[in-house]
Parts: structure tokens; C-alpha cells; sequence
């Protein structure tokens, strides 16, 4: 059985749902859907929400060991709902041949079950979080997540992110490393140590109860994600949507238990102290110094209406939360 925790402190906040792994059954959508607004209650009549396309955001950096990889997982991958996936692959100036394989990929492999697959390259090397916001403006599904190009995360727990979303509870999941059942590699000891003690200090500055505010499976309603201006170019864009979202009013934040095959960095991990320390400076930030953070930015209209549709067709218009 997969855990699957409210996080937001409202009085209905402490819900469990429990629901098999590999329980993936779902009942056709009610009609009359009307919940997914930024000021919605959960749904207690069991209301589904309807995606259509999921989009998955790959920021790759010197990837070449791992990203062809990745895109086989992806495409074995089969959602629930016949949900479509959509594959944004951001090469954020690599210097090794990331940017081949993908291209090799792309033209050897005509028979995928990925629906849309993109490809985007920056001029020059920007950060893990420049590459996420290029994702994020690319995408047209109405949910969307990140997937790192390293295989630390794996693409067949797709469904269970999901899952909270279909069944009309959450507008934003996490996948978190630190609950759950799931297989974990055991790495270090003060890596732990900071990842607890930097999730802590983003849920006493944010009043949510998260167990893993730096994992890289963050799931978001594409409209919602779309319309906050996320500025950090790092590893600090963990912490910042992690601030901004907590700023949304009645906003509806889960966790799942995940798996984890963490990477030492010999054999290519990124993240360093100091990003560690930029995290902490984040946090405090976005508390304290928004640059014009506004809670009452959709306070008493109910937030833009989640219609179903493609958010392609829809302008993005940029909100400070």
C-alpha cells in the first residue's frame, strides 16, 4: 500500500488516502467538474479531474551516459487514462554529445509511445532551474513534472504522482524520498542530515508539513505553474516554488512515497554545499523578500478556471504569489 498525505494545513488537511501501487483503475470522469480553481475544496463526491497530456520536463547537463536511457523508460511507460505524454528535453549547453544521442534518438526511433517530443538547447549553460523554466513555458499539458536526465528518479512511478490528481484532491504533488516503501539507495549520512534540516526550515517559513522539499518529482497544474515568475537559475529552484506555491490561496499540495537510486558525485551529481547554502538563502528570501509576492493576488475570484484544455491555448500570464 502507497501513503498519500495532504499537506496543506486546512481543516480537512489530515485525509489519507490509501490506494495499491499498482492499482491504477479509474472510473470515467463526472460531469459538471468544478474543483480545480486556486480556491477549490477537495472533492469529497469523488469528482475526477480530466488530463488529457502530461508533460515531462528533462533539463539535461552532460548527460550522455543516462538520457537515452531515461527516454526508453518513458516510453515504456504506460499512464493511466491513456493520459498522452509529452517530452520537453531542455540540453542546457552540455559539452559532452547529449545533444546527438537525443537527436540520434529522436530520428531512430519512430515508433514511440510519447506522443510529443521536443528538443531545446540554450546558447549557453544557465542552471538546472533556467532549464526547468524553459520547460515549463514549452509545455502544453495540463499537469506537467520534471525528470531528471540522470536516472535518480524513476519514470514508472509516474502513476502514482498522478493518481491524487486524478481523483480530485491535489494540484500539486510531491514525490517524496523519505516516506513511503520504496526501494533507496543508501548514500550519506550529512546529505540526509541537510536535506531534513533544509525541509524543515522551508516548512516553518511555509507552514506546510512536507517530509522531502528538495526532490526533483514535483508535479504542477501547468495554468497555475505557468503564471508564477520562478527566477532562480539553480539548484535554488526547489526551494523557490516550493515558497511560491505555498503562497497560492487554497491551494491543494500531496505527497507519494517514491523510489530513489541516488548518484555519488563520481559518478556525476551536481549539487554542492553551496547550493546548500543558496537553498538556505532562498528560503529566507522568499519569505521575507519576495520581490512583490502578493497572497492576494486571486483573492475572491476564484482563480482562472481549469478548463481541461491544452494550456497552449491559453496566454500565460505572468503573477507574482
Amino acid at each position: 500500500m502507497v501513503k498519500c498525505t495532504r499537506i496543506t494545513d486546512k481543516p480537512y488537511c489530515m485525509q489519507q488516502t490509501l490506494f495499491p501501487k499498482n492499482d491504477y483503475s479509474i472510473q470515467a470522469p463526472e460531469a459538471g467538474l468544478s474543483a480545480d480553481r486556486f480556491h477549490s475544496k477537495p472533492n469529497n463526491n469523488g469528482a475526477q479531474t480530466p488530463i488529457k497530456r502530461l508533460s515531462i520536463i528533462i533539463p539535461a547537463y552532460n548527460e550522455a551516459n543516462t538520457i537515452a536511457t531515461v527516454l526508453d523508460r518513458i516510453n515504456e511507460v504506460k499512464l493511466i487514462n491513456n493520459i498522452e505524454k509529452e517530452v520537453i528535453i531542455i540540453n542546457d549547453f552540455s559539452k559532452d554529445n547529449t545533444e546527438a544521442i537525443v537527436q540520434e534518438y529522436i530520428s531512430h526511433n519512430t515508433e514511440l509511445t510519447i506522443k510529443y517530443l521536443k528538443y531545446n538547447k540554450h546558447e549557453k549553460n544557465q542552471g538546472k532551474g533556467a532549464a526547468i523554466h524553459t520547460g515549463i513555458a514549452l509545455a502544453t499539458g495540463e499537469y506537467l513534472l520534471v525528470q531528471d536526465a540522470d536516472l535518480e528518479y524513476d519514470p514508472g512511478e509516474y502513476n502514482m504522482l498522478l493518481k491524487p490528481i486524478i481523483n480530485g484532491y491535489a494540484d500539486v504533488v510531491y514525490g517524496s524520498r523519505f516516506m513511503g516503501g520504496n526501494a533507496h539507495r543508501i548514500l550519506f549520512f550529512w546529505h540526509t542530515i541537510g536535506n531534513r534540516f533544509l525541509t524543515f526550515l522551508s516548512n516553518m517559513f511555509s507552514n506546510l508539513n512536507l517530509t522531502d522539499m528538495e526532490t526533483g518529482y514535483k508535479m504542477f497544474r501547468t495554468d497555475l505553474i505557468q503564471r508564477i515568475p520562478l527566477r532562480e537559475k539553480r539548484f535554488g529552484f526547489e526551494p523557490e516554488v516550493t515558497a511560491r506555491i505555498a503562497r497560492v490561496p487554497g491551494i491543494r499540495i500531496y505527497e507519494v512515497g517514491i523510489s530513489y537510486y541516488g548518484r555519488t558525485l563520481e559518478e556525476g551529481k551536481k549539487i554542492g554545499w553551496k547550493d546548500g547554502l543558496r537553498a538556505i538563502f532562498c528560503i529566507i528570501k522568499f519569505k521575507f523578500f519576495g520581490n512583490g509576492i502578493n497572497r492576494n493576488t486571486y483573492a475572491g475570484t476564484g482563480g482562472p478556471e481549469y478548463t481541461g484544455e491544452p494550456q497552449h491555448s491559453r496566454p500565460v500570464e505572468q503573477v507574482d504569489v
